[in-house]
């Protein structure tokens, strides 16, 4: 709590002291100073059937603050620092991995304050130089993703370049040093190069190629294509591949063996607001000690395999994962938004005679705007998980499980 408080207490003071001219000859240290922020109170509960915990039930809320301003009167110099915390308001019937209870369910939102951005910026032409912390999400989040649905949000410690001098071509080059968040974890050190480079070739097609060489871990490399389509239904697809092998830059670590694929195809549709997709997801999996499963472990893992996190792949189980799932939903101004998913889950990889069942799920959502009060947004959430057949992999350690979500959320 203390932690907390004294994160508060900075915004004002740091808010106050931006709008003063801070020099003897003139020079504005900071000008222009824009202050961003959120407040996202969540109800949540979380029971995982029969594995001898209670369930959980929390209450929490978030709130980032965030200030840029000009630096040193130089143009398209700039700099950026921000705030995070999570209260849990003493209210503890979860375990947050943090906190002691562990006769209940796991809910990973712990009480926590953190410094979420403390950035310089600078931009000349078409470049975009960057050093420090901030909240990176790249392409569709799967590889390099903040968590943004966990109350505590990862950042990202990075120097990178970003330019646009090819018309219809952004390219992203980042050396990254360290990584907090989600969970509260301590900053984790690392070395690790990413590089994203994205060419429109037309509205139908954009290429994507990356390579991000993560320290200890993997180098993951890829390719995406998507694309919008106007065929009297608006479309939308992607087709991506991508393989993991040993990683190019090694920390601390040594010796790591990485060897494995990752497909992703996906289609939607949205027909006078009647939203509907279908996706077909492939992480393999290994029966070999020559090789290892596919782990994405520093993408926004919640947005896909389900939103009852039962297929958290950083523990790369040995049996892989495919992932066919159909959404259908609707969408429009006033009504909001409301969708539904079905997830069946098969093994990649099987040991033996053993089953390659993993499950399913149904996915239930709605969001939408609260009128009256700008930036403010209400959401009701649902997951329910039901396990399969199998008995190794991800397998070993599931049980049906159901989760629920209300939340506010309320951007200035």
């Amino acid at each position: 709590m203390k932690k907390l408080l004294l994160s508060m207490a900075t915004v004002p003071l740091l808010v106050g002291g931006l709008s003063v001219s801070a020099s003897a000859d003139g020079i504005n240290i900071f000008s222009d100073a824009k202050l961003k922020g959120e407040i996202r109170p969540r109800f949540e509960t979380a029971d995982v059937i029969d594995n001898g915990k209670d369930a959980a039930t929390s209450f929490t809320a978030r709130t980032h603050l965030s200030v840029s301003a000009g630096l040193l009167e130089v143009e398209g110099l700039s700099a950026t620092v921000g705030i995070q915390s999570v209260n849990s308001f003493g209210y503890e019937s979860y375990n947050s991995t943090l906190n002691g209870e562990t006769t209940y369910d796991v809910i990973k939102d712990p009480q926590f304050a953190m410094i979420s951005e403390a950035s310089l910026n600078y931009k000349t032409g078409k470049t975009d130089i960057h050093a420090g912390r901030s909240q990176l999400n790249l392409d569709n989040q799967r590889f390099i993703g903040t968590v943004g649905w966990r109350q505590l949000e990862r950042s990202y410690d990075t120097v990178s370049v970003t330019n646009t001098d090819v018309k219809n071509l952004k390219v992203y080059i980042a050396y990254l040093y360290g990584m907090q968040g989600v969970g509260a974890a301590p900053t984790k050190e690392t070395n690790s190069i990413l590089f994203n480079a994205k060419y429109k070739v037309m509205d139908e097609l954009t290429v994507t190629a990356y390579d991000y060489m993560m320290g200890s871990e993997t180098d993951t490399m890829g390719i995406a294509l998507t694309g919008n389509i106007d065929a009297g239904a608006k479309l939308n697809y992607r087709a991506e591949y991508a393989m993991q092998s040993d990683p190019t830059m090694e920390y601390r670590v040594k010796n790591i063996k990485a060897d494995a694929t990752y497909i992703n195809l996906d289609l939607g549709a949205n027909i006078s607001g009647v939203l509907a997709g279908a996706n077909y997801e492939v992480l393999s999996g290994t029966n070999s000690a020559d090789k290892t499963a596919f782990k994405p472990s520093y993408g926004t893992n919640h947005k896909f395999n389900g939103w009852a996190d039962v297929f958290y792949v950083a523990a790369s189980p040995t049996s892989g994962l495919k992932d066919a799932n159909l959404r259908l939903g609707y969408a429009a101004k006033g009504f909001g938004k409301v969708l539904a998913v079905y997830h069946s889950y098969t093994a990649e990889t099987t040991t033996g005679t053993n089953s390659d069942d993993l499950g399913s799920e149904i996915d239930v959502l709605y969001v939408n705007k609260i009128p009256g009060v700008n930036g403010l947004s209400g959401l009701l959430k649902y997951a329910s998980f039901s396990k399969g057949a199998a008995t190794n992999g991800f397998a070993a350690s599931q049980s049906d499980k159901q989760v629920a979500w209300a939340q506010l959320d309320y951007k200035f």
